[in-house]
């Protein structure tokens, strides 16, 4: 539904959900029959799940709590075909799509069109977004606000002056590397603030929390009529 709604892309996130790949692959599949791109987020140090992930479809990754530039040079290798990295061939995949493409036209094609986002999610990672942003490969750096913040001793205090430190300095490290930037938004006037600082990858919601909103809705909306709801949230 999201993809046939015309959203730029779904972050699948495989760090802290329980899906398989499985799953993922035919989630990615649901999501062909629209306009949106994948981009799926393995959990940490999960080099050679990235590339199974975009043989299934993915069309970039998101790599989380990325310490340094060798890590992030690690996850272009796995990302990417050679020379740009290392990743393994096998042609037959959703991302050829099966079989249809000659293999110089696809490995040019994965190289350009694959997308790594890195993800800085502490104060010590911060020092290194500099180097991190001038590794050949990586597209975009992203401020994970919330593991931030509880790093910094600030958990859940989203709009505190550290965070907004954070997201100024690592965009100014982006910007200086030629490379895109992002933040999870609260809200669309959030997601104005972003941009305004160059922002271009504009995270919003969830799929639990937009459905829990929805609910909460229909469940206020009809308390007005007198229905009674056990809410135990």
């Amino acid at each position: 539904m999201v993809s046939l709604m015309g959203f730029d892309g779904i972050w699948l996130d495989l760090e802290h959900h329980p899906r398989s790949l499985e799953t993922a692959a035919q989630l990615m599949r649901a999501a062909r029959v629209g306009t949106s791109d994948i981009i799926a987020r393995p959990a940490k140090g999960e080099f050679m799940r990235m590339g199974r992930l975009l043989e299934a479809g993915a069309n970039g990754i998101m790599y989380p709590r990325c310490d340094d530039a060798q890590e992030a040079a690690e996850v272009v290798r796995w990302a990417k075909f050679a020379p740009l990295g290392q990743r393994g061939f096998d042609g037959s995949h959703p991302d050829v799509p099966f079989a249809s493409k000659s293999a110089p036209d696809y490995l040019a094609q994965a190289n350009e069109q694959t997308l790594i986002a890195i993800q800085i999610e502490s104060p010590s990672a911060l020092e290194q977004a500099e180097p991190i942003a001038a590794v050949q490969g990586v597209d975009v750096l992203m401020l994970g606000p919330a593991d931030f913040g509880i790093a910094s001793g600030i958990p859940g205090q989203w709009d505190h002056p550290r965070i907004d430190d954070a997201i100024r300095q690592m965009a100014s490290a982006a910007q200086r590397a030629g490379k895109h930037w992002g933040s999870p938004c609260r809200s669309p006037e959030h997601a104005r603030e972003l941009m305004g600082l160059g922002a271009r990858f504009i995270c919003y919601n969830s799929d639990f929390q937009i459905v829990k909103e929805g609910f909460d809705a229909i469940r206020k909306s009809f308390q007005s009529l007198g229905f009674a709801f056990q809410h135990r949230l």
